[in-house]
């Protein structure tokens, strides 16, 4: 059988869970009543908010740390790991580095909140403000790479980061074998890219939907284009979605490509409320990235009926202030 070019398979999926096991909580997949009830259908809830670094990233990022020290040994990785971070892959790097005794330096844009910034701190790692993108930050992770020989674990665009995001398919159809559709949030397509090869490869009558913040949705402009664009970054309430997807992109854009059947955009006030509604109505304090699937939902009036649906809560790194933002804006919409 040919490898994909893109490099996800069943088989490296299958790979990163047994990597990860004891590393990472297999989260719970909850039913929604009030979502259920709203929209007709059978509505669950995968809880990748319970993660110990609070966002779905700490799978992709342990699984590739642990994978290069085992296949070059305790001291491949000495002179520390490196990324470009919106928040949530930059704090589960350096969780990730601390439980495995690396050093990690995690540069991040002027763009990305406080409270993720001292979050990552809190774990150990050093935290470097460099440009107005993640793009601009990546610069500096270049010249840690050059310079000072440390070894960059990607936020998305590599295949053991997208295999280890994948294990989120393969526990939503052990806990639902059959699932209708699923709502992934996209940015650069790790998540979606993983969890999407998992569910083709198990079941491919599954539906894939990906969901963009409506501006600076790389990915998606990018897939309409057919090869990789920039697209500048925008603040949102969905700042985990922010960022570009690489101009020389060799993985999560043909694997996007590739698994996902639709998409749609969330705005801004969308998001907003979808974000309070969570908060009202399954007690849960979530970014807005990870209420997007909800937004989509509300602000397009897609039709569930009828069906059994999985939305990917996929972290709960925002601030109280963010917060206040979003319930600023759902009421004022």
């Amino acid at each position: 059988m040919t490898q994909p070019s893109h490099g996800v398979t069943l088989a490296s999926i299958y790979r990163a869970r047994a990597n990860l096991v004891g590393q990472v909580v297999r989260t719970p997949l909850i039913r929604s009543q009030a979502l259920s009830r709203r929209f007709d259908a059978e509505v669950f809830l995968k809880l990748e908010n319970h993660q110990p670094s609070g966002a779905f990233k700490l799978r992709g990022a342990t699984h590739m740390i642990r994978t290069l020290i085992q296949q070059h040994g305790p001291d491949a990785l000495a002179r520390g790991v490196t990324t470009a971070s919106t928040g949530n892959h930059g704090r589960a790097v350096a969780l990730a580095a601390s439980n495995l005794g690396v050093p990690a330096v995690i540069c991040l844009s002027r763009l990305v909140p406080d409270n993720k910034a001292r979050a990552i701190e809190a774990l150990g790692a050093e935290v470097r403000r460099v440009g107005n993108s993640q793009d601009e930050a990546f610069g500096e992770v270049a010249r840690l790479v050059d310079e000072q020989g440390m070894t960059l674990i990607p936020p998305f665009d590599d295949p053991l980061i997208a295999s280890g995001q994948g294990t989120i398919g393969v526990e939503l159809l052990e806990d639902q074998p059959e699932l209708d559709r699923v709502f992934v949030g996209l940015s650069g397509g790790g998540l979606l890219g993983g969890i999407g090869a998992a569910l083709k490869a198990i079941r491919p009558a599954t539906r894939v939907t990906g969901i963009s913040l409506a501006q600076g949705d790389a990915m998606w402009q990018s897939l309409q284009a057919g090869r990789p664009v920039e697209v500048d970054e925008v603040e949102s309430l969905g700042d985990s979605l922010g960022g570009g997807i690489g101009l020389d992109n060799r993985c999560t854009f043909a694997l996007v490509n590739e698994v996902m059947d639709d998409h749609y955009p969330a705005s801004e006030a969308a998001i907003a409320r979808a974000m309070v509604a969570m908060l009202a109505d399954e007690k849960m304090l979530v970014e807005g990235a990870a209420a997007v699937g909800l937004a989509a939902l509300d602000e397009h009036a897609i039709d569930i009926r009828g069906q059994r649906v999985a939305l990917i809560v996929s972290g709960n790194g925002v601030a109280l202030e963010t917060f206040d933002r979003a319930r600023a804006l759902a009421k004022s919409d």
